[in-house]
Parts: C-alpha cells; structure tokens; sequence
C-alpha cells in the first residue's frame, strides 16, 4: 500500500516541480482557495494557537494573520515539491546567505557547529546552506512512516550535499566525525512540542510555559561544539534571506537551559515581526502550564 501511494504521488510531485514559478504561484493561489475556504485544513487549530499567543489582538487582525499564514502555507509546500528538481544557481538566487563570512569565523574556531532555527518562513530550502561552508553538512530530521517518500526526501536533500540523518542516528554519527577529526554542522529544528516527563524542561515560548527540546543544547555542550541560530526571513514569495547568528562561541560556559531559551527568544523576535510565517498548524502548545 504504501508503496502505491508512493506511485501514484511522486509523478504529480514531480511534474509540479518542472512548472515555472509563476505557474507554481498560481497553482498555489488555488490550493489556497480550497484549503482554507473549503477544506478548513486545521483553522481552528490555528485560529486558536493565534489567540493563545496573540491576547490582546483583535479578531479582524486574527483572522488576516490567519488568511495570510495559509497563502505561506500553500506557497512553501509547493515549494518543497519544486526542490525535487530545482538546481543550485536557481536556488541560491531564491535563499541567499546574509552573512555567509559568519560561517567562516566560526570555522576558524575549529569546533562542530550546532545550528538551531524554527519552522519559520522556508526552513527546507536552508539545505543549500552547505555549499557556503566547509564543515560537513548534516540535518537532524525524523524519519518518514513512508520508507519510498523517506528516500526520495533524503535524495533531495543530498543533491546539495546536506546529509538528513533520523533522531536516533545523530549522537553516533556525530562522535564518529569528532573522532574520525571530521567537523561538522548540524542543523535541529528544535521547537516543537516533546513528550512530556518528569525530567522535561518547562521554558517560555511566546509567553506561554511549554516543554522544550534540549537536546541540540546538550549535544553542543558535552561535545564543546559551538551554537547558532539560523534567522530565515521572507523577502518577497518565493524569496528569503538567511542570517547567522552565533548564540555561543564556547557552549560549555552556559549553565542548563540558557542556550535553549535564547535559541526561543531568538525565534519570538522573528515571529513577533510576521507571524504570518510561522508555522501555526503545529500544535506546539498542546502540552502547557495553566
């Protein structure tokens, strides 16, 4: 079964990914219409993750942010499917570095580099970032239920010399590189919502406690790996910049949690100037403290 599925969606992913931008874009204002006027695709699931996070807006203003969020939606999801076929010169005039000698001076360091971001404005298209830097590339990503959809995702992403490795790979693959004197990048997307456990940290996100992922930060301080954060804005459609910016030079001098909780407030400043582009359908604030 999952194999049929495999079949009979990669030829429409794929024949989406040759079409021309502008008819990409006016595919996406389609799908735009029937997810969010016809299908409701999670509306209230973020109709209410806005009003959680947003108290003092008004409704009218809820509703825009909303309807704005979803043409975002609509626009990287097709987005995601023209990377199947979209080439490098292309795709570094679409995302582009800001500050790609950042890089560099934290290569200088010569320690591994752990880069947090969130699900913000085009975190698939971050991918390309490898071709700026000398450090081996890695992606921290959790493996699909769909093994033909979880090659072709991991193909894609290879294309550009980022290498995904699953949740349980990471701590073994990156201690063979730190061994092998190999050093490394390693990109986590680290604000989603964990399972809750007694040991779980609580930290603010967007003034609401959650529980938190840590794991970057303890990977980064047992490992003397340096931090940063990956700032992803939305220029125009179809158009982003990235930006640098080191949290942590040396990691081990923070005390427990404090990388974590500047990696969030990092990721709030981004939000609070376009929510629009925050991934609202998540249900980051599922588990929370009342």
């Amino acid at each position: 079964m999952q194999f049929l599925v495999y079949i009979l969606v990669y030829p429409l992913l794929w024949l989406t990914s040759i079409l021309p931008f502008r008819l990409l874009y006016l595919i996406s204002d389609v799908v735009f219409i029937i997810l969010y006027y016809i299908i409701g695709y999670r509306k209230e699931v973020v109709t209410s993750n806005l009003n959680l996070v947003f108290p003092d807006k008004p409704q009218e203003e809820i509703i825009a942010l909303r309807k704005a969020f979803y043409r975002h939606l609509c626009d990287m999801f097709l987005e995601m499917a023209k990377t199947i076929s979209i080439s490098e010169t292309d795709l570094k005039k679409r995302f582009k570095i800001k500050n790609p000698e950042e890089f560099k001076r934290l290569e200088k360091l010569n320690k591994s580099v752990i880069l947090i971001f969130g699900h913000y404005a085009s975190w698939e298209w971050s991918i390309v970032l490898q071709n700026y830097i000398n450090f081996k590339g890695y992606a921290v990503y959790k493996k699909l239920a769909n093994p033909h959809f979880d090659k072709l995702v991991r193909a894609i992403r290879s294309k550009f010399n980022t290498t995904l490795i699953s949740t349980k790979e990471t701590i073994s693959i990156i201690n063979q590189n730190e061994a092998s004197g190999i050093k490394t990048i390693t990109g986590f997307l680290s604000d989603q919502s964990p399972r809750q456990s007694k040991d779980v940290y609580w930290g603010k996100f967007m003034g609401i406690d959650v529980p938190c992922f840590t794991g970057a930060e303890r990977l980064a301080k047992n490992l003397d790996f340096s931090t940063a954060f990956l700032k992803v804005t939305k220029l125009k459609r179809g158009f982003y910049e990235a930006e640098i910016i080191t949290l942590a030079e040396d990691s081990k001098a923070y005390s427990d949690y404090e990388l974590t909780d500047l990696f969030l407030r990092e990721l709030e400043k981004q939000i609070h100037e376009a929510p629009q582009y925050y991934f609202w359908t998540h249900k980051r604030w599922k588990h929370r403290k009342t």
